[in-house]
């Protein structure tokens, strides 16, 4: 069987494996050179986050200078540099060691996906496989180094429905790629979704 079989299981698929790799690294890279860029650029000054300062504070957000957001689009997008110990959106804020236990747990667990669960056509899953590794490792690598995620981007901003904020989080592009490629996981399992077997007419 070459390896233009549709049916070829994806860890034997060259093609699948750089689409899976490429995506990874391009999400991968991403988002640490933006949360560089952000944390050098967005506020007054460069912020420098340092481990052992992360480590012995209650509260990671005082670290960082008040300086007033950089406004992107009006209500729609805002830049405002915050630590996070928590998981996506700041939940879960304290438990950094058991969110690097799940995070490379689901890593194994995407690997192990790609290459036990898919082919060499599910090319939307392996997209959908890359960014969530990505995604996942981009935030890995922050609680590893700093000890907490470095956030910047906060959609919505000051947007209320009845006095409730819509969005107070802030997030960063290791988020989007999270959310995007849970989006196409789902999306990729909808439409493969086997036909129902229909009952035999009889006569």
């Amino acid at each position: 069987m070459g390896d233009d079989a549709p049916s070829l299981s994806a860890v034997k698929s060259k093609r699948s494996w750089a689409i899976l790799l490429v995506v990874l690294m391009l999400g991968l890279v991403a988002d640490l050179w933006s949360k560089d860029f952000a944390f050098k650029h967005v506020g007054e000054h460069p912020v420098h986050v340092n481990r052992e300062d992360v480590m012995h504070t209650s509260n990671p957000r005082a670290l960082i200078p008040a300086d007033k957001p950089v406004v992107v689009i009006p209500n729609v997008l805002n830049f405002t540099l915050v630590l996070n110990r928590g998981a996506v959106f700041g939940m879960g804020a304290g438990k950094r060691w058991l969110f690097i236990a799940f995070t490379a747990g689901a890593i194994v667990l995407g690997l192990w996906m790609f290459a036990a669960w898919t082919t060499r056509k599910d090319w939307l899953a392996h997209i959908s496989l890359g960014l969530l590794l990505s995604g996942g490792l981009g935030n890995l690598y922050d609680r590893l180094v700093y000890a907490c995620v470095r956030d910047f981007i906060h959609p919505l901003p000051g947007v209320e429905i009845r006095n409730w904020e819509v969005w107070p989080y802030v997030s960063n592009v290791a988020d989007a790629l999270l959310i995007i490629g849970i989006i196409g996981l789902m999306w990729h399992l909808w439409r493969s979704e086997p036909a129902k077997p229909t009952k035999a007419k009889t006569a």
